[in-house]
């Protein structure tokens, strides 16, 4: 599942990144909305968001790039595009309004929800005004997520868990804590949605780790740094874009390998 920032460097290579990791058949792509004050996020992703800003990105534009991606269901080498889901502040849907975001989500195509900065506690009727219009909020647990309460989250959720790796920001990191495995472990007996661990994952050798434990892991930071090298002047669009393919083929290898 990987993440990219939507508009960094400018929403015509956002669309050709989804493409990109389309025909490397992902099975989920994760959009970014950029905003200001973003909830966990490291220095790599909050730096492509300020880039996005910079240009002045309104919401409605990221909306219409995904809908001509969704509306032409492009073919290619992977077939059609994946779920995508839109990672979101909340204060970006109240802003707008819950029932015109979660309305222009569904008619764009996105499948689903990520809202970082929603407590489950007080998601409901945004969750219903999800469902309502065919979406999943998908929730995430942290480290630090108490027995009680992951109970009480795994009440509302839909489409998939997010597991947050470690408790700190989003960034590539050396290993992966050993706590992590316990947790899905247990997660496993709770639920019965696919669990994805994000924050940390970087590279295929880590997945071998969570084979057995994790349904999925969410790249971010790695393919979003790759794509900032456009724009950094550091890379041509499509240097970085055949680095963006590369990683994900070696990672969704690594997701599927048996064994």
């Amino acid at each position: 599942m990987p993440f990219i920032t939507a508009g960094d460097p400018d929403l015509a290579t956002t669309k050709k990144a989804v493409l990109t990791l389309a025909e490397q058949r992902v099975d989920l792509i994760e959009i970014g909305f950029p905003y200001s004050d973003p909830i966990a996020d490291g220095p790599v992703i909050q730096a492509s968001y300020t880039r996005a800003l910079q240009k002045k990105l309104h919401v409605s534009e990221i909306f219409a790039a995904v809908k001509e991606l969704t509306s032409a269901s492009p073919q290619n080498a992977g077939g059609t595009l994946p779920p995508l889901v839109a990672m979101v502040a909340y204060s970006i849907i109240f802003r707008m309004g819950r029932e015109k975001f979660v309305t222009a989500a569904r008619d764009a195509g996105f499948a689903g929800l990520i809202v970082p900065d929603l407590p489950a506690d007080e998601a409901q009727e945004t969750a219903a005004a999800a469902g309502a219009q065919g979406l999943d909020l998908i929730q995430l647990i942290a480290p630090t997520t108490t027995p009680e309460r992951t109970k009480r989250i795994l009440e509302l959720a839909r489409g998939f868990i997010y597991c947050i790796s470690v408790a700190g920001t989003t960034g590539v990191r050396a290993e992966l804590p050993a706590e992590l495995q316990k947790q899905l472990a247990w997660l496993k007996t709770q639920t019965q949605l696919p669990l994805a661990v994000g924050f940390g994952i970087s590279r295929p050798d880590q997945v071998a780790g969570l084979r057995g434990l994790a349904d999925g892991v969410i790249v971010g930071s790695a393919i979003v740094r790759q794509i900032a090298a456009i724009g950094e002047g550091k890379s041509t669009t499509d240097q970085a874009l055949k680095d963006v393919s590369r990683l994900a083929a070696e990672m969704v290898a690594a997701t599927h390998a048996v064994g």
